[in-house]
């Protein structure tokens, strides 16, 4: 019973801290969801629109209603009603919860897709460059929102919903409706104004920024996440894991071995790290302890003190 109890007072001390560093969390959460949407309407208003290439997703889907009606119904506007459209699907069929994580990124990229203006002429004029530029520059900048737990809507939802009731991955739900969304963008005016085969490059192009732009949410992603997991075997532990403690900030674990050659007993010290800290740990286990055997392998994601918080969807 005493040690019962001893527990639950670190657990509900545990439940305090969290608690405490909530607050914080959350506002910071929110501030790299506000400023991460504005390349995401920069690039729109100032790179794809001027040169009337369709990207995918929601906004996409704007572009072309904002051709198709030679301008008149502005995309800020157009996106900002399927979004709210969307969202109330999105909070009767998967939850409130998801819908009001999403509200936020929603909010102010409509807010930047109107404040930012369209250019009458492109930042970049070569069209190729544009969208590699482009892609790139918004799938970083998304990739650190969905760090951050935000979501810019969009087919994103429409993908959760279709995955919730027929089991679909959403990445192939994703790109087919990017594909129907820019190769519906075919048939615009402004988009057969260039002739049969500058329609068709129009397209290629807008492929192009959706597959540059998905590729650097991924990178960003896996980079940001990317950790390491270090099994040390040595004849000095102890040293080894006071020097990792101490110097890389880091805690480990002790494992009982036996070696299957010779049958002594001996411990093993295993540590998990970003990859960056690789060098630092490397050098440390080097230096007290030359003729250790260490293992280094690359582990997806870590959740938890000194890592990623466990946060709702993870």
């Amino acid at each position: 019973m005493k040690n019962r109890k001893i527990n639950r007072t670190n657990f509900q001390e545990h439940l305090r801290q969290y608690r405490r560093t909530l607050p914080w969390i959350t506002l910071k959460e929110l501030l790299f969801i506000a400023l991460c949407t504005i390349p995401y309407a920069l690039t729109v208003n100032q790179l794809l629109v001027p040169h009337s290439i369709v990207g995918g997703g929601v906004t996409g889907l704007c572009e072309i209603i904002y051709f198709a009606t030679k301008t008149y119904v502005p995309i800020w506007l157009s996106s900002a009603l399927i979004n709210v459209l969307l969202l109330v699907l999105a909070a009767i069929t998967v939850g409130w919860r998801y819908a009001a994580r999403t509200v936020w990124g929603v909010l102010w990229l409509t807010i930047w897709l109107k404040v930012i203006p369209i250019a009458p002429v492109p930042l970049l004029t070569d069209s190729f460059m544009a969208v590699v530029v482009g892609g790139l520059f918004t799938g970083c900048f998304l990739g650190i929102c969905f760090l951050n737990n935000g979501s810019t809507g969009g087919t994103d939802i429409i993908a959760m919903m279709v995955n919730k009731y027929h089991h679909l991955p959403m990445g192939r739900v994703l790109m087919a409706s990017d594909l129907v969304i820019i190769s519906s963008a075919f048939f615009l005016p402004a988009i057969q104004a260039a002739g049969t085969q500058g329609a068709i490059e129009k397209i290629l192009f807008g492929l192009t920024y959706t597959f540059m732009q998905s590729t650097a949410v991924d990178w960003v992603m896996n980079r940001m996440r990317q950790s390491v997991q270090f099994m040390i075997f040595t004849q000095k532990p102890d040293e080894i894991a006071d020097a990792i403690i101490t110097q890389a900030h880091r805690g480990c674990t002790m494992l009982e071995a036996e070696g299957g050659y010779n049958k002594q007993p001996m411990k093993v010290v295993t540590t998990i790290a970003r990859s960056y800290e690789s060098a630092t740990i490397f050098r440390l286990v080097r230096a007290i302890d030359p003729n250790a055997f260490v293992s280094q392998s690359q582990v997806r994601g870590v959740f938890g003190q000194g890592f990623d918080p466990m946060t709702n969807g993870k």
